[in-house]
């Protein structure tokens, strides 16, 4: 399987947003009612989120075989070198061939100035929360979220950027 890590490109969105709608519903079913996953992917991968995200963020993208197959986003650097991994997101038949750390490593590679990554990750993606330990993320704290009326438990995670994580700096 031959993936190529790249920048996201105002013509991908409508396969990200597929990536996005199948991945959640993969991770979430039996988490977070169908319907509340929709209204919250409609709101943050609708159109012109999309559109602000691609001015305003790092989105990478996963391409397999022609086609988009996941991709991350990254908010910008705080002035303490401190930044947001929104989303590593994976279509089910792909996850765990690497490409979830390739996508967290081109981050790490391309973006300046990181000190720190924080995530939130819902307490029963027991998938996610296990990769982000595997890669170094530590658990700083857990706090309960309102997701459309939907209260979700989250856990608040941060990986330290040195010399021991690809790209990272000293």
């Amino acid at each position: 399987m031959e993936a190529l890590i790249r920048d996201m490109a105002a013509n991908d969105i409508e396969a990200v947003q597929k990536v996005a709608d199948i991945s959640w519903n993969d991770t979430y079913q039996g988490i977070i009612p169908r319907e509340i996953q929709k209204r919250f992917l409609e709101a943050a991968y609708g159109i012109e989120m999309m559109n602000k995200r691609l001015e305003t963020s790092s989105l990478f993208v996963v391409e397999v075989d022609g086609g988009i197959k996941g991709f991350a986003n990254f908010s910008p650097v705080k002035a303490e070198g401190d930044i947001e991994l929104g989303a590593i997101y994976l279509l089910p038949e792909i996850q765990g061939r690497g490409l979830g750390t390739r996508l967290l490593e081109k981050g790490i590679k391309s973006i300046a100035g990181i000190q720190q990554i924080f995530i939130n990750v819902e307490e029963e993606n027991v998938k996610g929360i296990a990769f982000y330990q595997k890669k170094g993320f530590q658990q700083l704290s857990k706090f309960e979220d309102d997701l459309f009326g939907h209260r979700s438990l989250m856990l608040r995670m941060a990986l330290k950027i040195n010399s021991q994580h690809p790209g990272g700096k000293s």
